[in-house]
């Protein structure tokens, strides 16, 4: 399953780690993209194993808001 989710507060290189480091430590994501200039980051993820809510928490634990 893919996901493109909507990560507000993301201003340079480093954000873009933390939140691509974030999204790779949950259990069943195998990629992640994050587009820094958009805001978009691509998640495929195992949908039976991962839910869009973990993905969230883990990311807003960094710091950052998710939209979508």
């Amino acid at each position: 399953m893919e996901i493109i989710l909507d990560v507000k507060g993301m201003t340079c290189g480093h954000c873009k780690s933390s939140v691509k480091g974030a999204l790779e430590e949950v259990d069943r994501v195998t990629s992640v993209e994050v587009n820094l200039s958009t805001g978009k980051v691509n998640v495929t993820y195992d949908q039976a194993q991962v839910s869009v809510a973990d993905m969230r928490k883990s990311v807003e634990d960094k710091g950052y808001d998710v939209v979508a």
